[in-house]
């Protein structure tokens, strides 16, 4: 069924500080949408993997990793993705560990529909996850309830505040495999919307990212309110990593890697079929309805935590 486009349009994403940058100007009515209302949801990245498998809201932010099990659903836009250039989600630990170490060890992870889950499994093939909520991986690894960490969101930057140390950052790991950046996530825009439509909304939400560059200062204030404590230093460096050039259009060498990232996941195993994804610019006029994958009770799990 086809979106009127007259109710209010649902606008889901994480409520941390990258995505409060970028989406600044349209929570705050600094860019013109034509009359079109927004309702914002925010929800941690994993809630939101899960809701857009139902089909929940008409725009959400997604892991590129969920991106098989909910394209049935959605199309991905070429605007709003967070990537990492060199670098992204890390696995830290109380001491240095090597990688042939990590093997059989319990590692803390944010969610199975991540995609730093899915790039640790490409990195390691032998460990055991335990699922626990993003902002509490590093007191679990300090603590000892883990013998590694998985680490996405701020956690990158503050680790080391607690004794932590760094074994492996797998943006880094993915840049010496392919030579391209790591997709972590990104905004998907649901099938109800006519073409017209969708990409009328993209532009909306690119203006959105636009407008928080152009005004960086005051963008960063807004973020900062949901930024879990961190100083202004590190709040902008937090989000000079996330909303970048790559935000604004995520270009070829990004799709080359989102494709490659799937494709590998599906190689592995670890992602039950082959994905060729859609975007909103790129999509025939009337595609063919994909399959989306059906997800396995072992990649199930309760709250979890971006990309």
């Amino acid at each position: 069924m086809t979106h009127s486009m007259k109710k209010p349009i649902t606008l889901a994403h994480s409520p941390d500080s990258d995505d409060a940058f970028m989406f600044y100007g349209l929570a705050k009515g600094k860019v013109e949408t034509g009359g079109l209302r927004f309702k914002h949801i925010l929800r941690d990245i994993e809630t939101l993997n899960r809701a857009a498998e139902l089909g929940t809201y008409d725009i959400t932010a997604i892991s590129f990793h969920a991106y098989p099990y909910v394209q049935n659903n959605y199309r991905l836009m070429t605007c709003g993705s967070s990537i990492g250039d060199r670098y992204g989600p890390m696995i830290v630990a109380k001491r240095r560990l090597s990688r042939q170490s990590l093997r059989g060890k319990t590692i803390a992870i944010p969610g199975t529909m991540t995609t730093a889950y899915l790039a640790l499994r490409l990195f390691l093939d032998d460990f055991l996850p335990k699922v626990v909520p993003f902002d509490r991986i590093p007191d679990a690894v300090r603590r000892g309830e883990a013998d590694a960490g998985l680490l996405i969101h701020e956690g990158q930057l503050t680790y080391g505040k607690i004794g932590l140390h760094k074994i492996v950052d797998l943006g880094e790991w993915w840049w010496q495999k392919t030579r391209l950046p790591l997709p972590l996530g990104g905004n998907a825009i649901h099938r109800r919307f006519a073409d017209a439509d969708a990409r009328r909304l993209e532009q909306i939400v690119k203006e959105s990212i636009l407008h928080g560059l152009a005004h960086r200062d005051e963008a960063l204030r807004h973020a900062m309110t949901f930024s879990r404590g961190m100083t202004t230093r590190l709040s902008d460096k937090f989000v000079g990593m996330y909303v970048n050039d790559y935000t604004v259009d995520m270009g070829p060498k990004v799709k080359k890697a989102i494709a490659l990232l799937l494709d590998l996941g599906w190689r592995e195993g670890i992602i039950p079929c082959r994905t060729r994804p859609e975007f909103v610019r790129l999509s025939p006029r009337k595609p063919k309805k994909p399959n989306s994958c059906a997800v396995g009770d072992g990649e199930r799990s309760s709250r979890e935590g971006k990309d």
